[in-house]
């Protein structure tokens, strides 16, 4: 049966068509627009990359000069150039329905178009560098040690200018220090860090002469991308270091912006004796654990100072370092002044130095607890140093204490991913995933951690918290205490060590044991942490009050709380010592005063305030509601804390003694069984 369309189609002539397109020079003039389209596309490939266009900008030219294809052939058949100009191409008798074979042509030219888009844009894609590095320690050739920091410092500068270009995926130098004179293959270490390219070399030191030899690869292949030699005067060091960062841009297709080669231009100091102080400062300054270390990382960085009055980075490291010191052993206002001069003198000397903002942001932090005057401060250190992972992992422990925990945690992954060898950042994130009780995650963290250093003291610390936490399990504490014994290097560390012995005793109800363990602790050990003193003595008292040694426990409760005093009189700000001081007055009887300390640290530290340190300040004072025997309190704190991000859990609940008081209330039991069944 035939169709109502079917006489239209028997009155189409395709060899009447093919000779109408070939009389309007439609085919001249497709091979005239594909010659001239291939010129262009090959023109971009080279040009656009050189010029530092987006990779899209090639995509658009072909797809543009794809649809441009039907279009001419539509007008190639329309219209005819003569002499006398364009004009409308006449009509043949022979050939009729124009509209028709308009629509004919029209399609071919889309389908052409689309076959060759389908070969043509791909390869535009595939185009696309992956602009990630990692700048591996460069040998030294010389003899002279110093010289080995000479080395160490022409790297670190080539890698801290590349990191301020924001178009640059940049692995921060911790993650690369540990492939120091290892020489793994290339592929390895790029599918370990993350990256594309490495950037290699060596350094050789003579006289007044320096020769660096360096070598860009491809780490998905081992290829050599470029290499280049640089022999020039000791004074052009820095001269080299920003070629080196420029050509390594160029060869990533790098896009920098005014900003960015004018920091790559600059100077950080003249002089050399103050530059290789730096380096060894900055060498120790990694040690966030051993206090000794970073005491002579501070000698070096001052020295840098009086050798160079004007090394603005100094002052700021100096500065970083000192907050650092506030934060973890001496938050003594002295320190912290010194800590926010030092970053001020940063910012008068150099005001657009990225470092300079990060040291008064950590200043901030620190130094005054002024978290919003911290972040705006971390956000322009941000800005400048796009690619370092200390700006993110500073944003990440900002939010958390806004209680922007999600943020907070892609911030910390987003520090990670650009130093995914630094164990501090590890930590951090783990203890992200610890508060807001995501344990799995919190171990796959910590477990990546340990792979980078199995001796770390706050990893272990954390793992021992969250397997407590998790399920009450006392075997991975033990693990870690063993461990760390034998890798402990500095009395702080031992002192940490004896005193989460104890408390492990405490929580394994062992309870005469743990007295022999406290009491064989030398008060010297522990003198140098802030809350040590205390801490040994307060636990000293709980134990003998719980082995029935009123007396003993009485005489121990009495120094604990008279170094608690002197810790708040210190350091009145500080709502943990307050808290400390006021579970001491709980422990002596002294009711009143014990929950008044409390409140008093709940007032100057809020969860509102600090989603991060304000929960703990919360737990204490439960605890001192518990003591005192104020159950009501202390259930509906603990049932608040239970709801939202903190490390109170049910497990820890379950074993902790101080909770002992409210275990016969019908009331603890249900907030526990509740919490047991959302876990």
């Amino acid at each position: 049966m035939e169709s109502e369309g079917a006489p239209y189609f028997k009155s189409f002539s395709m060899s009447g068509f093919f000779e109408e397109v070939q009389r309007r020079k439609v085919y001249r003039v497709a091979a005239a627009y594909v010659i001239a389209a291939g010129f262009i596309i090959q023109i971009g490939s080279a040009v656009f990359p050189a010029w530092e266009l987006p990779n899209w900008a090639l995509r658009l030219v072909i797809a543009l000069l794809l649809i441009g294809f039907p279009i001419a052939l539509i007008l190639a058949w329309a219209f005819d150039v003569t002499p006398e100009g364009i004009k409308v191409t006449p009509e043949s008798s022979a050939v009729s329905h124009r509209r028709r074979n308009i629509a004919v042509l029209g399609a071919a030219g889309v389908i052409v178009s689309a076959a060759a888009g389908f070969f043509l844009l791909p390869p535009a894609v595939a185009h696309k560098v992956d602009k990630s590095i990692a700048v591996l320690p460069f040998e030294n050739l010389s003899d002279e040690k110093e010289n080995a920091f000479f080395a160490d410092g022409i790297q670190d500068d080539i890698l801290t200018n590349l990191s301020k270009i924001g178009d640059l995926k940049v692995i921060s130098r911790t993650s690369v220090m540990g492939y120091r004179g290892k020489g793994p293959n290339v592929r390895e270490i790029g599918k370990a860090l993350g990256v594309s390219t490495i950037l290699e070399g060596s350094v050789r030191r003579e006289g007044n002469r320096v020769r660096l030899n360096v070598q860009l690869i491809n780490a998905n292949n081992d290829e050599h991308i470029w290499a280049n030699n640089y022999d020039r005067d000791l004074t052009d060091v820095f001269a080299i270091q920003t070629d080196l960062a420029r050509e390594v841009a160029d060869a990533l297709q790098a896009k920098l912006s005014p900003t960015e080669k004018a920091q790559l231009s600059h100077k950080p100091t003249e002089n050399r004796e103050a530059y290789v102080a730096f380096v060894q400062a900055h060498d120790l300054n990694v040690a966030y654990e051993d206090r000794e270390k970073l005491e002579k990382a501070e000698k070096l960085y001052e020295n840098a100072i009086r050798l160079d009055p004007k090394f603005a980075l100094a002052f700021a490291r100096l500065s970083q370092l000192e907050s650092w010191i506030v934060h973890s052993f001496d938050p003594t206002p002295a320190r912290r002044e010194k800590a926010r001069a030092l970053a001020q003198r940063a910012l008068e000397l150099q005001p657009d130095l990225p470092e300079a903002h990060l040291a008064m942001g950590f200043s901030h932090y620190y130094g005054d607890s002024d978290y919003a005057a911290a972040l705006n401060e971390f956000l322009i250190a941000q800005r400048g140093l796009p690619n370092e992972s200390e700006g993110f992992l500073a944003l990440g422990a900002i939010q958390r204490r806004q209680g922007r925990w999600g943020e907070s945690t892609a911030n910390l992954m987003k520090a990670s991913s650009l130093n995914p060898k630094d164990g501090w950042i590890l930590q951090n994130l783990a203890i992200n995933y610890e508060m807001t009780r995501d344990f799995a995650s919190a171990n796959k963290t910590l477990d990546r951690a340990l792979e980078i250093n199995p001796n770390l003291f706050g990893i272990w610390e954390i793992k021992a918290k969250v397997a407590l936490e998790e399920k009450g399990d006392f075997s991975v504490a033990e693990k870690a205490l063993a461990i760390l014994q034998s890798a402990a290097t500095s009395p702080d560390l031992h002192a940490k060590l004896s005193i989460g012995r104890v408390t492990l005793l405490v929580l394994q109800r062992k309870f005469a044991e743990a007295a022999r363990e406290i009491e064989n602790i030398p008060d010297a050990v522990i003198a140098g942490s802030p809350d040590g003193l205390c801490s040994k003595y307060s636990l000293l008292g709980v134990i003998r009050k719980v082995l029935h040694d009123d007396a003993g426990a009485r005489q121990a409760l009495l120094k604990a709380r008279s170094f608690a005093e002197q810790r708040v009189k210190d350091d009145p700000s500080n709502a943990g010592a307050h808290s400390q001081l006021a579970e001491t007055l709980a422990c002596l009887g002294e009711k009143d005063a014990a929950i008044a300390e409390g409140m008093r640290a709940v007032e100057m530290l809020p969860e509102s305030k600090d989603a991060f340190e304000g929960p703990s300040i919360t737990e204490s004072l439960a605890t001192v509601y518990t003591i005192v025997g104020d159950k009501d309190r202390a259930i509906e704190l603990l049932d608040g804390l239970l709801a939202r991000p903190s490390t109170v859990s049910v497990p820890m609940l379950r074993i902790n003694p101080v909770w002992d008081p409210l275990r016969a209330d019908s009331r603890f039991q249900a907030l526990l069984d509740k919490y047991a069944v959302k876990a």
